[in-house]
């Protein structure tokens, strides 16, 4: 049986944790759990997160690649996809806002 988030201990929640400590101690796995929010009968966000992270060789896989390839994840819905993408989308533009603004991209 897998093991539930709602089982886990409130500072081992990944939003508990975030909201406690702040979004700089989660690791990458915890962080990712949070934008899926939920997993599917069989796994948890945390088990969900995982399989993506190492599947696709963390963020910077996981932004590189098709839809249809992030889709063929049992777990990984339009919904999921659409916060995962917008995600990457944002980080994306801060960084090169931050690059702007300090002149190394013109």
């Amino acid at each position: 049986m897998k093991k539930r988030i709602k089982d886990l201990s409130p500072l081992e929640r990944p939003r508990e944790k975030l909201l406690e400590y702040g979004a700089d101690e989660l690791s990458d796995k915890e962080l990712l759990a949070i934008l899926l929010g939920s997993g599917t009968k069989d796994k948890s966000a945390l088990d969900l997160a995982d399989e993506l992270l190492t599947k696709f060789g963390g963020f910077r896989g996981i932004s590189g690649r098709d839809f249809d390839d992030l889709k063929k994840i049992k777990g990984v819905s339009d919904a999921k996809l659409a916060t995962i993408a917008a995600t990457l989308e944002i980080s994306t533009r801060i960084v090169r806002q931050v690059l702007k603004d300090h002149n190394l991209i013109k």
